[in-house]
């Protein structure tokens, strides 16, 4: 439970930051970073239950670099 109430207080803390609005004519790169944000985190927390700690420190970092490399171009 104090892994989810983390995981809470750190996406409440971060978010807003994602959240900037773009100039005119800008793309849905912010808007997609805080969708994979959110599968990362949904992911990860999968990782924590089936795996347990050591999956969820070995796996959590592939899968944020793989989500980055999924967002779209700027």
């Amino acid at each position: 439970m104090k892994l989810v109430l983390s995981l809470l207080i750190t996406l409440a803390v971060w978010l807003p930051t994602f959240a900037f609005a773009e100039e005119h004519g800008g793309g849905y790169r912010g808007i997609a970073q805080i969708y994979y944000t959110f599968i990362w985190a949904i992911l990860t927390y999968g990782l924590y239950d089936v795996f347990g700690k050591k999956g969820m420190y070995v796996g959590s970092p592939i899968l944020a670099i793989v989500i980055y490399l999924l967002l779209p171009p700027v």
